[in-house]
């Protein structure tokens, strides 16, 4: 991955309040190990993504945003490619955050990701 690689996030429509985007679609879930999940934007472009993950894996996405590698390394937050779900996966590993910390990078990404907008609608 390069450093403008976009990272690909499905936005769960859960994550959506009042027509804008939550900054829980930026922040890992515990049951994420603390590594977000994302789509490597090299491997395979917005609409294939969003396709993947709601028709092949059969999870709920309102759409695709994105924030890049670089994005990322401002905030110290490694990309690590994590392949063993399928090629495509990535993971933006927020693990050696606290809580309060994780909640402002995630703020962060949420921000540069709607500055960017949308990638694909579902």
């Amino acid at each position: 991955m390069k450093d403008q690689t976009l990272l690909l996030r499905q936005i769960h429509p859960n994550f959506l309040q009042n027509g804008r985007v939550s900054s829980q679609a930026f922040r890992p879930t515990p049951k994420d190990e603390q590594r977000l999940s994302v789509y490597d934007g090299d491997q395979i472009d917005p609409e294939p993504a969003y396709r993947h993950y709601t028709e092949t894996l059969r999870f709920q996405s309102s759409g695709v945003m994105a924030v890049t590698v670089s994005e990322c390394g401002t905030l110290a937050l490694p990309v690590e490619p994590d392949p063993t779900p399928f090629p495509e996966h990535v993971v933006i590993d927020f693990s050696a955050y606290s809580k309060n910390a994780v909640e402002k990078k995630a703020k962060q990404l949420k921000a540069v990701a709607e500055a960017r907008d949308w990638l694909y609608r579902g």
